[in-house]
């Protein structure tokens, strides 16, 4: 399915003791770009997310924002050190013993002093965490690539549409050339008479001139190479996947082909027919750049 590199996604996940919720957006871009803003305690886990991007999306600049919260009213624990307190407490009892002075320890002068308790951030389960966060980005991913689906498909039929109409258009220029040279041959018929007045006219030098002159305005080749990389890009749409760089070279390859067309015209009808070729693939051309 053919698919805009706009898109927007997001996925909320959460278990007893903590939420993730993750949203994405996405604009065009000639590469893939991924930003991630993630909390600084989860940022062990930005690799694993980049993987799980990469899988979903190819192109395009993606900023991905990744909020976490934690349930719990309580997170810090007291830790004792034992070895610590033991270290005070014999210091404490040679200093009694050297000076002769009363031993009155207690647990509560001991636990006062430095890093006998201390304060420690309980330690989350990663995998817990990294179950959350993957099924949170999993599910934002899957809903930016459905939004981006549906944004391809209005641009499927829109640059359908568009080719269809332009195909329409090199046919009636294809139409137009044998015309053309009968007017060529009868106006410069015309002149030559004036010219030359009762005098007999030599067929074979008209039929010269006429066949330069056909020459350097055919457009035969440029309209048989037009008509196959318009039906190549209808192809292409067609097939879906991944095609954006493909149209984006098909669209400057039509766009050289009318180009010439419209240098070679000699006729007011084929010039603004050209130049509404030109004009639709200049559309063609910044719709592509949405394409992944």
């Amino acid at each position: 399915m053919l698919k805009s590199m706009t898109g927007f996604g997001r996925c909320e996940r959460a278990d007893a003791e903590r939420k993730v919720v993750v949203e994405m957006k996405a604009v065009n871009h000639r590469y893939l770009d991924i930003n991630i803003k993630i909390p600084k305690k989860l940022s062990f886990y930005e690799a694993g997310i980049r993987s799980i991007l990469k899988k979903y999306i190819s192109r395009g600049k993606v900023d991905v924002f990744i909020s976490y919260e934690e349930h719990q009213e309580n997170s810090v624990c007291v830790k004792y050190n034992e070895a610590i307190a033991k270290e005070y407490h014999d210091n404490l009892k040679k200093m009694a013993d050297t000076f002769g002075i009363k031993d009155d320890i207690t647990a509560s002068i001991l636990s006062s002093y430095p890093e006998v308790f201390t304060l420690e951030e309980e330690q989350s389960d990663e995998q817990e965490i990294w179950h959350l966060i993957e099924e949170a980005v999993t599910g934002a991913c899957a809903q930016m690539v459905e939004s981006r689906s549906q944004e391809g498909e209005n641009l499927k039929k829109d640059l359908s549409d568009k080719l269809k109409g332009m195909l329409k258009v090199v046919y009636t220029i294809e139409g137009y050339a044998p015309q053309i040279l009968i007017e060529y041959r009868e106006k410069l018929r015309g002149k030559v008479e004036e010219l030359l007045g009762d005098t007999m006219i030599d067929e074979s030098i008209l039929a010269t001139e006429v066949t330069v002159y056909a020459d350097k305005i055919c457009v035969d080749e440029e309209t048989v190479r037009l008509k196959s990389h318009i039906e190549n890009m209808l192809l292409c749409l067609n097939q879906g996947e991944e095609v954006g760089r493909r149209l984006d070279f098909i669209a400057q390859e039509m766009n050289r082909e009318a180009n010439t067309i419209l240098s070679k015209a000699n006729n007011i009808d084929i010039t603004n027919m050209a130049i509404d070729l030109k004009t639709e693939i200049e559309k063609i051309r910044e719709q592509i750049q949405n394409i992944e």
